[in-house]
C-alpha cells in the first residue's frame, strides 16, 4: 500500500492518523480558508478539504511521485450557519466562547482523499452542547492559551472537554479528523460522498 501524504500542518491530525497505524508523511500546503459569498457552511468545509488535497497532489506531481495518495481535512464549528474559524486574538476567542455557552452547535469535518483515480470525499457532522460558561471560566481558558489555532476557540481533547455537556457524533471528528470516515475512505476509495449526520 502506498504512503499516505497528509496535507495538514495540524499536529492533532497527525496524532489521529497515527491511531490508524498507517504510515504517512506530512505535506505543508497553504490554502486560503475564506468562505465565499453565498457558500453554505457545508459547501465551505468540503471545498477547503478538497482544495488542500488538490494542492498536495499538485505538489507531488511536480516531484513526479507515482502511486501517491494525499489526504486532507477541514473542521469547522458552526452556529446557526455562521462558521467560527480560528480566532485571531483572545478577544475574538472570548466572543466565540460566550456565543457557544449553553447552546448546541455543529462541528463539520470534511475529509478528502486524492489519488490517481480522482477525488474521494467523506463528511462527518456532529452536535456539541456546551454548558453555561461564566466569565471566570472563559478567562481561565483564555489564560491557558489552548484556544489558539482552534476552530471555535476550543480543543475538545484539552481543558475544554469540561465545557462539553453532550456530544452526539464523532469525538475524533470534533478533534479534526473523523477516524471512522477516514479509515473507510482509505480502505475503499469510494468515490461517492459518504456523510455521517448526527444533527
Amino acid at each position: 500500500m502506498s504512503l499516505i501524504h497528509l496535507a495538514s500542518k495540524s499536529p492533532r491530525r497527525r496524532e489521529l492518523l497515527d491511531q490508524l497505524g498507517l504510515a504517512h508523511a506530512v505535506l505543508d500546503v497553504d490554502v486560503p480558508e475564506q468562505r465565499g459569498s453565498g457558500e453554505t457552511a457545508l459547501e465551505y468545509v468540503r471545498r477547503v478539504a478538497r482544495d488542500k488535497a488538490e494542492a498536495g497532489w499538485a505538489a507531488l506531481q511536480k516531484q513526479e511521485r507515482t502511486g501517491t495518495r494525499v489526504l486532507a481535512a477541514d473542521t469547522e464549528v458552526v452556529l446557526e450557519d455562521e462558521v467560527f474559524g480560528k480566532p485571531s486574538d483572545a478577544a475574538q476567542a472570548a466572543a466565540m466562547l460566550r456565543r457557544l455557552s449553553g447552546r448546541i452547535h455543529q462541528v463539520l469535518s470534511a475529509v478528502c482523499l486524492r489519488d490517481a483515480s480522482g477525488v474521494h470525499e467523506a463528511l462527518c457532522r456532529s452536535q456539541v452542547r456546551f454548558s453555561t460558561l461564566g466569565e471566570a471560566r472563559i478567562g481561565a481558558y483564555l489564560d491557558s492559551g489552548e484556544w489558539q489555532g482552534k476552530a471555535g476557540a476550543y480543543a475538545i481533547q484539552g481543558r475544554a472537554a469540561a465545557f462539553i455537556a453532550h456530544l452526539e457524533g464523532s469525538y475524533s471528528g470534533v478533534m479534526g479528523l473523523p477516524l471512522f470516515e477516514t479509515a473507510r475512505l482509505l480502505g475503499s476509495g469510494d468515490s461517492e460522498l459518504a456523510i455521517r449526520d448526527s444533527s
